[in-house]
């Protein structure tokens, strides 16, 4: 399983009925992915903290047309999707709560 971070409004403001296309795509060539589990409330909290309505995509990687390339990054090893995210490879969608504190905990971990 593969995870993506983007905002409800984002997500909702394009047609569900054409695969998902981020900024990202376009403007690095890639969509941003997390493979762990244990690592999605960290790169929410470290990128998307001040997003109020963050959902979490979980992305069956057998589903995608395009190629995920694992690479290194400053923060470590993480996916990277090469292409559109085929709507019928996102097999859950969940808004990613707050604790207490106000950092975001990954539901699924």
């Amino acid at each position: 399983m593969l995870y993506h971070l983007v905002s409800q409004r984002e997500f909702e403001g394009q047609s569900s009925s054409a695969p998902y296309m981020p900024a990202s795509l376009a403007g690095e060539g890639f969509i941003h992915l997390t493979a762990e589990p244990e690592r999605v409330a960290w790169v929410a909290n470290a990128f998307y903290r001040e997003v109020p309505d963050l959902l979490v995509l979980s992305v069956d990687e057998t589903r995608l047309a395009a190629p995920v390339r694992f690479e290194r990054t400053p923060d470590g090893v993480f996916p990277h999707l090469y292409g559109p995210l085929e709507r019928r490879a996102i097999v859950a969608i969940q808004p990613m709560p707050r604790n207490q504190t106000g950092d975001y905990e990954f539901p699924g971990a």
